[in-house]
């Protein structure tokens, strides 16, 4: 493998005029270069397509896929994956924004990590809407460091366990793409399903540096996540499935009945009864 492998970066965007320029500018004025961009516009209703089309402009190497009906993020991602051709990949969505380190950290963390490694997070600022900070995802000291404990290598339980990862931090490689055959189309997010499958066969490594901006959005798909009947409980639930089936120790057992428990009263929480008890059924 190169010491500069190309880095293909996928930006997806659905409604983000507002910000989908600053996403694009962030990554053209990363330090590292060998980069290949896609942009995705998954049939805004705004004037997205027009301001990417506008700003692509001046960046004629950029590919563009203007969709013309919206098919989702896992779907959208997929196609424009089938069109790339870098060794590692990042997922931006285009109301976040890459620090300008943060490829050349990735890569770096990769190539020294090894084979068996297929994912590199790192810390990340959330701002809001406006691009004021709001708190770091992992609260940080003097150093900027983190000032909690981070798991890295295999992590299958951890993840199983709760959430830590900061979803637009991370960067894959190719291979663990290709063995997860791409994110599940039949779902309506992919960070925990892409967490569950691939950390059973690839190790994580983590990058103690703030490198990433994550923006919070009232509207947003992340935001609806937590909203009674949402379709993405139903996408968690169908992750846990797979969990299960993965599970291989009396440790990683004991981690997935205490996330069942957590989300059950999830399920309660939002109304969603069948959903709760399906959760239990999981147990036997």
């Amino acid at each position: 493998m190169s010491d500069q492998p190309l880095v293909s970066i996928i930006c997806l965007s659905y409604n983000h005029e507002r910000f989908v320029k600053e996403a694009l500018m962030s990554v053209f004025q990363q330090t590292y270069k060998n980069i290949e961009i896609i942009v995705v516009d998954d049939a805004s209703t705004d004037n997205s397509k027009e301001v990417i089309t506008d700003l692509l402009k001046h960046h004629p190497e950029v590919k563009f896929m203007a969709l013309e009906k919206n098919i989702g993020n896992c779907k959208a991602f997929n196609q424009a994956y089938a069109v790339s051709s870098g060794e590692f990949i990042i997922d931006l969505a285009a109301d976040d924004v890459l620090l300008p380190q943060r490829v050349a950290q990735g890569v770096k963390a990769l190539l020294n990590s090894g084979e068996d490694y297929g994912v590199n997070f790192t810390n990340a600022e959330v701002i809001d809407e406006q691009g004021d900070f709001m708190k770091h995802h992992y609260p940080i000291n003097q150093e900027r460091k983190s000032t909690v404990f981070v798991p890295s290598g295999d992590v299958f339980k951890d993840l199983v366990a709760r959430y830590f990862i900061c979803p637009p931090t991370m960067m894959y490689t190719r291979a663990l793409v290709e063995y997860l055959g791409g994110y599940d189309e039949n779902l309506t997010y992919e960070d925990f399903d892409l967490w569950i499958r691939s950390s059973r066969v690839f190790k994580y490594a983590f990058t103690d540096e703030i490198l990433v901006k994550r923006r919070m959005v009232q509207g947003s798909k992340r935001s609806m996540q937590f909203k009674i009947r949402s379709p993405h409980l139903r996408t968690t639930y169908t992750v846990m499935q797979k969990a299960k089936a993965l599970i291989s120790n009396e440790a990683e057992a004991k981690a997935f009945k205490s996330r069942v428990y957590y989300e059950v009263k999830v399920a309660l929480r939002y109304l969603d009864f069948p959903l709760a008890y399906n959760y239990l059924r999981l147990l036997q």
